[in-house]
């Protein structure tokens, strides 16, 4: 059993009008094997969340703890939070131009378990999973995300989450840009590799539409850079019908995506 502990974080950003606080006290607990969604209007610092547990140097902490299995992330490197179990799949996946996915996904491999797999048994492995995925085996070949499609490039995040075996798995906002048959390509290729690997999930997400396939075990509502309610699945359904107006501070206007 692993154990992801998010303690009173604060984190800010700096912008050309100066110092922006954005988490204001984030707390939350996630165990294996235990899906976690999180949902709040935008920018509410749901995606600062996940880019701040991952180490973007975008984000500065302020003051908190984030612990993996007791273990201090914030003062870890990104790569060093990666090795450690965390997984961030990202929202808008980044082109890597000159590097091939096989590669790429070798490399990471080799760096999280300290040996390289053999050629033959990684090949087998990608292959396998590429066409769980329904990715074409000639994108092993391609560039990483280079000349993807929206869609495409979520299947690779997906790819890496099965591949790599994470302790932990952020989503952001995985479902965005994805049509019916891509979102459920997806989710089962998350739910996948969650049954085979018992990770915990932090998924961020405006949409109750992508946890019809990916069932939370709990709902969490973020705003104002913190959580304000938690509760079960039936808490994404009161969302999908009430908005988020009223966990918003006084005089705040929703840009609720769920409109």
């Amino acid at each position: 059993m692993s154990t992801l502990e998010i303690k009173d974080l604060y984190a800010h950003v700096e912008t050309k009008d100066g110092i922006k606080p954005i988490l204001k006290g984030a707390t939350l607990t996630v165990n294996s094997g235990e899906t976690h969604a999180i949902m709040g209007p935008n920018g509410s610092g749901k995606s600062t969340l996940a880019y701040t547990l991952a180490g973007h140097p975008k984000y500065v902490v302020d003051s908190g703890q984030v612990l993996l299995d007791g273990q201090d992330l914030l003062a870890m490197t990104p790569d060093e939070r990666a090795k450690a179990g965390l997984f961030l799949a990202m929202q808008y996946p980044v082109e890597v131009p000159g590097v091939s996915m096989t590669n790429f996904l070798r490399t990471a491999k080799t760096e999280i378990d300290g040996k390289a797999p053999s050629l033959r048994t990684w090949a087998k492995e990608l292959g396998e999973a590429m066409k769980r995925l329904k990715m074409d085996p000639k994108f092993a070949s391609r560039s990483v995300n280079e000349g993807f499609s929206g869609g495409e490039k979520k299947r690779a995040e997906v790819l890496q989450l099965e591949l790599l075996k994470p302790k932990f798995a952020i989503l952001d906002e995985t479902d965005s840009g994805l049509d019916v048959d891509a979102l459920r390509i997806v989710s089962e290729g998350v739910n996948r590799a969650k049954e085979a690997n018992q990770f915990g999930i932090l998924m961020v997400t405006h949409y109750t539409r992508i946890l019809k396939y990916i069932k939370p075990d709990i709902v969490h509502v973020f705003a104002d850079g913190h959580f304000v309610k938690t509760g079960g699945p039936e808490l994404a359904d009161e969302l999908e019908e009430s908005g988020y107006d009223q966990y918003l501070p006084e005089g705040s206007d929703s840009e609720s995506a769920l409109a």
